[in-house]
């Protein structure tokens, strides 16, 4: 009977450890000696090369994090419409890609305070005789997949052939291919964009105005509380408009 109760005991105690260590393995964790920031390369003023080094206003703001942390930053490039997906399911610590705060993705993760605003606009070329959104109706807009641009024309205007990229520059090449309309997207990378084409132009009507955040996984409040920290610290000392000017001239 005795050996029967120890055998129980030791098969419970098996199965506890066996639990607890998938509670570690699976979770991601804050002290580990490198943090992860996921993004999407090819956003300027945000995160973009400069030779093979990634720069830009989210990576200082990264830079800040990692130093408070006492920990080595590592920069994941990966497709926009996967960076949800990839803080959700704890494979990185942080999202920092110019990210919209929307009510889907809060549900998917937990968002750091705002940091920054952006006006989603649209681009087309010069001769074009799309003059403000509602001349979109009927017409080959393009978008990055996952975007909010992505989400509000696809889900709120119905007539609008909706055209999704996985890289911004693509959308870019159409345009002037004349293979699509127009290009909605965020204002500071597409001013960069019609800056080096003469071709193209931003209409003065913004498609909508968003707000970015930088994600993490639900519940990890421990991170979120230093990544408050240090953007509250960056806007109160001006360091993100610094930043925002500084990258905007590269």
């Amino acid at each position: 009977m005795k050996n029967k109760k120890s055998i129980v005991i030791i098969l419970s105690l098996i199965i506890l450890m066996g639990v607890l260590m998938g509670v570690v393995f699976n979770k991601k964790e804050i002290n580990a000696e490198k943090l992860v920031m996921v993004t999407e390369v090819g956003f300027a003023p945000y995160e973009f090369y400069k030779g093979n080094e990634v720069v830009g206003v989210d990576v200082e703001v990264a830079k800040k994090i990692a130093e408070k942390l006492g920990k080595e930053l590592e920069i994941k490039d990966t497709d926009f419409d996967s960076i949800i997906n990839e803080v959700k399911t704890g494979k990185v610590d942080f999202a920092a890609a110019g990210l919209s705060i929307t009510e889907e993705r809060k549900e998917e993760v937990d968002f750091s305070i705002e940091y920054a605003i952006s006006k989603q606009v649209i681009m087309v070329k010069k001769d074009s005789s799309i003059l403000s959104v509602d001349d979109l109706n009927g017409k080959k807009v393009a978008v990055q997949l996952g975007t909010i641009a992505d989400l509000v024309l696809s889900e709120e205007y119905p007539e609008v052939e909706v055209v999704q990229h996985k890289k911004f520059l693509v959308a870019v090449e159409d345009l002037l291919a004349n293979k699509v309309d127009a290009i909605v997207f965020d204002l500071l990378p597409a001013q960069e964009v019609v800056n080096k084409n003469n071709e193209l132009k931003i209409l003065e009507e913004e498609l909508l105005t968003d707000k970015y955040g930088i994600a993490v996984q639900k519940g990890n409040t421990e991170l979120l509380e230093v990544i408050n920290q240090v953007l509250k610290e960056m806007m109160d000392n001006g360091k993100i408009e610094e930043y925002t000017i500084k990258y905007l001239g590269e």
